[in-house]
């Protein structure tokens, strides 16, 4: 799936990825989607605290060759 934005945050540890999402999504607008690409393994967990504590919503969630993808969409 496309995004509006995309953040690579390959080679981050918590809490850097949700850090770098939480500003992508402070610049969006509501109804935009965010692709977070991450090699935290621990980020899928983070992804799904975060979406519930901020009510952005979590559309989907991969791993795929060693990288987890998040797909967000700004509330």
């Amino acid at each position: 799936m496309n995004a509006d934005i995309e953040v690579d945050a390959r080679g981050l540890n918590c809490p850097l990825p949700i850090l770098k999402a939480k500003k992508a999504l402070n610049g969006m607008q509501s109804g935009q989607t965010l692709r977070i690409v991450s090699t935290d393994s621990g980020s899928v967990r983070d992804f799904q605290a975060f979406a519930k504590q901020t009510g952005n919503e979590l559309m989907e969630q991969q791993a795929v060759a060693g990288d987890y993808i998040h797909l967000m969409r700004r509330r």
